[in-house]
């Protein structure tokens, strides 16, 4: 950081040009209450002292990389999903300091400044580099769903876009980078570690949010692919249409004819799929259209892999949707 800092001041760019480096939320030994915000003494002298030291003598920020899904999904007999969501309307009282959380997020970025104040670095402002809420999770990570993530994200928004900043430094405004855009399906790691982007990789939304203050202001109406959910005004669930968390996988058309029908006999040949109930005479057999044939056999494939991430793929000829299919009267498969 600081070789590449007199870099920029050798051509008199430090200015307009601010260095740092993002930290995750464990650089905290203690994150809750945020009023007992600390930093893990080991990480002080050695590396949290002089980052800061550098941030403050050059004007940058402290980027933090803040999830409430992590602590959420670890706790949940502590951590109301509400509180995770930006929905909660009670709120909590710190005792430490007397302040009134609506959101764990608050509670996070407090934390963090909190641990910033016991080593008297108060004058440092901070960037959320990185926060976010995965549509897909293994099992056992609790609340990873679509219709969470759409309701993390579009209420952060609205957080955010409705100004001031945390209670703690009510005058300073939040400065947040969602993470992601796409999803990453060749990421290692757990389920959710693939599944944060607002858009899949072949550019369908994997649901929508408001973006704009003028998407707020006049609860437009905001597709959730497809199905259209109206942004509420009292801070409430933006993602009804997916409040079901279940899910389905459809054939895009848009890959060409060819592309799909080498899918469509992957499913049926390799796959290990049933495709007898869209031969001809059969019950899903109508109508007799290459994408709806290959949407029964790519959501058949789907749920019997239990809708693991990258099971709708099939080389971009297919993508997840949030609500049933529908072609002619056949029923498509799912699981509970």
């Amino acid at each position: 950081m600081n070789n590449v800092y007199s870099s920029l001041v050798k051509f008199n760019l430090d200015i307009s040009i601010k260095v740092s480096s993002p930290v995750p939320l464990s650089v905290l030994a203690v994150s809750y209450p945020s009023s007992a915000g600390s930093f893990r003494p080991e990480l002080i002298e050695p590396v949290i002292k002089p980052m800061l030291n550098f941030l403050k003598r050059t004007g940058s920020y402290l980027m933090v990389n803040v999830y409430p899904f992590l602590a959420y999904e670890g706790n949940t007999g502590q951590i109301s999903l509400d509180y995770a969501l930006f929905r909660d309307k009670q709120g909590v009282v710190d005792s430490g300091n007397g302040l009134r959380y609506y959101s764990l997020f608050d509670v996070q970025i407090d934390a963090v400044f909190a641990a910033m104040n016991a080593l008297h670095y108060d004058d440092v402002k901070i960037a959320i580099t990185e926060t976010g809420w995965p549509s897909i999770g293994d099992e056992n990570e609790a609340g990873a769903s679509v219709a969470n993530a759409a309701s993390y994200n579009g209420n952060l928004v609205r957080r955010v876009l409705s100004g001031g900043g945390s209670p703690l430094r009510p005058n300073e405004p939040l400065n947040v980078f969602l993470f992601a855009l796409f999803n990453e399906y060749q990421k290692p790691g757990p389920t959710s570690e693939r599944n944060y982007g607002l858009f899949y990789p072949n550019q369908d939304k994997v649901y929508s949010i408001p973006l704009t203050l003028e998407d707020l202001n006049n609860g437009k109406s905001m597709p959730v692919n497809g199905t259209k959910t109206k942004v509420p005004d009292d801070g409430g669930d933006l993602s009804t249409a997916a409040a079901a968390g279940q899910t389905w996988c459809v054939a895009n058309g848009k890959v060409g004819a060819e592309k799909l029908q080498a899918a469509l006999d992957y499913a049926c040949n390799v796959g290990g799929i049933d495709c007898r109930p869209i031969q001809e005479g059969a019950t899903c057999y109508n109508p007799a259209t290459l994408e709806a044939h290959a949407s029964y056999a790519f959501n058949s494939y789907y749920q019997m892999m239990a809708r693991g991430s990258g099971t709708c793929n099939f080389g971009g000829a297919a993508y997840v949707v949030t609500q049933p299919p529908k072609f002619g009267n056949c029923e498509f498969p799912t699981r509970n």
